[in-house]
């Protein structure tokens, strides 16, 4: 399956998820950048609101390929004790990386969202939004994150994943929408067939036409 840009992909993607269309529990978050693109004709197709949703890998001291844990900018934190364990990461050093981490995220989603404040996801329906999924590792990390803020449904959508990554992920949301399962993958955008880059303006403009909406559809209710 070959897209035809990030819009085409997320208006495909939203045809799969027709049965969370006008739930007022439900809301979508977009993974910065192109993933905002995607995700909000999701939330257009759904009548949801839309979010972004800032996460990193908290990496272990000297190997921060490793990962001990993950923090989202909206406050959830996941932490794998079995790696705190065998690296032999004391409290002070997780506090100061997670606090480090958090400053970066923090400013990004200044830039996105402005004095916004980010929507509440506790007891909510989440469809979680990328452009796609490579090895699954940052999306992995981004899901016990979010997990941390008590959503009380979480579903992945992405258009493109391989096989074996879904076959991973599906274990730890509740449901997973893919429409794209290849088994030979290199990279996410030889499904695309525009996959240019999506500046941070663009995201800001998304999201702020998406409240738009929002309160359009609430005024018109």
């Amino acid at each position: 399956m070959i897209f035809e840009d990030r819009v085409d992909a997320g208006q495909r993607l939203a045809k799969r998820l027709d049965s969370y269309a006008l739930r007022a529990d439900v809301v979508v978050l977009g993974v910065p950048r192109g993933g905002v693109v995607v995700a909000f004709e999701v939330a257009a197709a759904l009548g949801a609101p839309l979010d972004v949703f800032l996460s990193r890998k908290l990496g272990v001291p000297g190997q921060t390929e490793l990962a001990f844990g993950a923090v989202s900018a909206s406050g959830g934190r996941y932490l794998d004790e079995y790696i705190l364990r065998t690296a032999a990461i004391s409290a002070e050093q997780v506090e100061w990386i997670t606090a480090e981490v958090r400053k970066e995220l923090d400013r990004r989603a200044s830039v996105y969202r402005g004095d916004r404040p980010p929507l509440d996801v506790a007891g909510k329906t989440v469809i979680l939004v990328d452009d796609g999924v490579a090895t699954g590792a940052s999306v992995y990390a981004a899901i016990q994150a979010l997990r941390q803020m008590q959503p009380a449904r979480l579903v992945l959508a992405v258009p493109v994943a391989p096989a074996s990554a879904w076959a991973w992920l599906r274990t730890v949301v509740d449901e997973i929408v893919c429409p794209d399962l290849p088994e030979r993958f290199v990279a996410v955008g030889e499904f695309y067939r525009d996959f240019a880059q999506v500046e941070d303006a663009e995201v800001v403009r998304l999201l702020e036409r998406a409240e738009a909406e929002q309160k359009n559809g609430r005024a018109g209710c």
